[in-house]
């Protein structure tokens, strides 16, 4: 197909579907074909100042922000009403646009209203408190909204992380301007067409699409931006927390991770088995909680990795639309070749390849940028396969023999995203919990997520909380009220 025949995308400013002030456009690709099927807007700072005045204009003069919470927890109902009607439809796009399976995001984009759902339910019982003051005065405190709110989304979960940053931002009572990853934006685009029918006001949510220095970094820095909400590598991440900082802007950052999956003995290794592989080459391996560390009791070791080698054989490769597939293709060439390249890394550093570690020679492959399920064992956790996030279907199986030992392997990393243990003693499972350095920590399952539960990082894997209460408390601010009760005014020259 040439590029001129491909269909062309448009952001969504204002109310009103638009086309990039630059004029420009680049292909996306279908990663299991490899060839592109759209062309999505590439915006700049035009755009991104456009989006982001429509927001604040929205926040400060239109309906949104003078609206009664329950009238807007009503308008993000219908809003989740209209995902679960359509989430089959959005899957399908979700799936050309990054690869991950069918099943799988039917499944996840069947759930994501839940997220709607909950924080809509919150949003009228967001209350203040009346402090017991020590001075002749009434004193309570509010919590309000921040503003302009932007959220910047990766391109491995995309509606799902666009989700978990929207619902409590809209709840609190913010308005929005999204951008999606430039590889997977047309799942956002076609949200928004859900927007308008749920009867979200003229402004409340925007997206603009393109490159991070192009238009991300104009709208992290914009004067009116009041929040960043980002997830993303940490390494951007870091980026944009600088950029932030100039002009002391609210930040929530969900970043990398190289999370360890810790089997002790005592496990029921077939049900650890399950774990870690769902853990690590689910999705590919293409998310953010990856248990990419496998940590082994050095007495179940070997036959828990033959036992593991076993189990992955078993998941077909190859299309994600077909019902029997397990394992699809990474989402885009530079993460495939990214994928690659830690494959090689790990070779030279002397790690013992068990499993995989190289495209699959199978014909329904050829096109895609597929990687086979790959299992290294021999891995020092000093190796930069065990130390740096790949990202990918990639596993590092290091041995232990004592519980500190696991700790200390475990904690020894700059991230501290997710852990998972594996355990029949629960003694065990409480300590290790207490002691892993990590913002989830799964015993005896691993990648479950729900929209009550906090989810965020410890060290360099984020700062913040999404998902439960604390998710909302994130796009609100407190003020502070003093209603004097004093006959008369103390002496002016002293406070306290």
């Amino acid at each position: 197909m040439s590029t001129q025949s491909l269909p062309k995308l448009s952001m969504y400013i204002d109310g009103q579907w638009t086309a990039p002030a630059s004029g420009e456009y680049f292909e996306t690709v279908d990663p299991f074909t490899g060839k592109p099927w759209a062309l999505v807007p590439r915006g700049n700072a035009q755009d991104a100042d456009r989006a982001i005045q429509a927001a604040h204009r929205a926040f400060t003069k239109g309906p949104w922000g003078r609206m009664h919470p329950s009238e807007r927890g009503r308008i993000i109902q219908r809003f989740a009403g209209l995902i679960e009607e359509h989430a089959d439809q959005l899957a399908e796009i979700e799936v050309r646009d990054n690869g991950r399976l069918l099943a799988e995001m039917k499944h996840q984009i069947r759930y994501i209203p839940r997220w709607y759902h909950y924080y809509a339910g919150l949003a009228d019982k967001i209350e203040g408190t009346v402090h017991p003051c020590d001075k002749p005065a009434l004193s309570f405190s509010r919590h309000e909204p921040l503003g302009v709110c932007v959220g910047i989304v990766p391109w491995n979960a995309p509606l799902f992380l666009f989700s978990l940053k929207a619902a409590p931002a809209l709840a609190a009572g913010n308005t929005l301007v999204m951008k999606p990853a430039e590889h997977t934006s047309a799942t956002a685009l076609k949200l928004m067409e859900l927007v308008e029918k749920a009867g979200f006001p003229t402004g409340v949510i925007n997206i603009v699409t393109g490159y991070g220095p192009e238009v991300g970094e104009p709208l992290v820095t914009h004067p009116l931006t009041r929040h960043v909400g980002f997830t993303g590598s940490t390494k951007t991440g870091a980026h944009l927390y600088s950029l932030a900082a100039r002009d002391i802007k609210r930040v929530s950052l969900e970043l990398g991770g190289k999370s360890p999956n810790i089997v002790f003995g005592d496990a029921n290794l077939d049900n650890a088995v399950r774990g870690v592989v769902g853990g690590i080459f689910g999705a590919v391996g293409q998310t953010c909680i990856a248990g990419s560390r496998l940590l082994v009791h050095r007495s179940v070791h070997d036959r828990f990795l033959e036992k593991l080698a076993a189990f992955t054989r078993t998941a077909r490769i190859g299309d994600p639309r077909h019902p029997d597939t397990r394992i699809g293709p990474i989402a885009n060439r530079m993460q495939y070749d990214r994928v690659l390249g830690y494959i090689d890394i790990a070779r030279q550093e002397g790690a013992e390849l068990v499993l995989g570690g190289k495209r699959p020679d199978l014909e329904e492959c050829e096109a895609g940028f597929f990687v086979e399920p790959t299992i290294f064992a021999g891995v020092d956790n000093g190796m930069r396969i065990a130390r740096e996030e790949v990202f990918g279907p990639v596993l590092a199986a290091i041995p232990f023999d004592e519980d500190d030992e696991a700790v200390a392997i475990a904690n020894d990393s700059e991230f501290g995203l997710a852990a998972g243990v594996w355990t029949s003693d629960m003694r065990r499972a409480l300590m290790m919990s207490e002691r892993l350095e990590a913002g989830s920590v799964w015993v005896n399952t691993y990648r479950d997520v729900s929209y009550t539960t906090p989810f965020g990082g410890y060290k360099k894997s984020g700062i913040g909380r999404e998902n439960g209460v604390e998710g909302i408390r994130e796009y609100l601010q407190t003020k502070a009220v003093w209603l004097s009760t004093a006959e008369e005014i103390a002496n002016p020259f002293v406070i306290g």
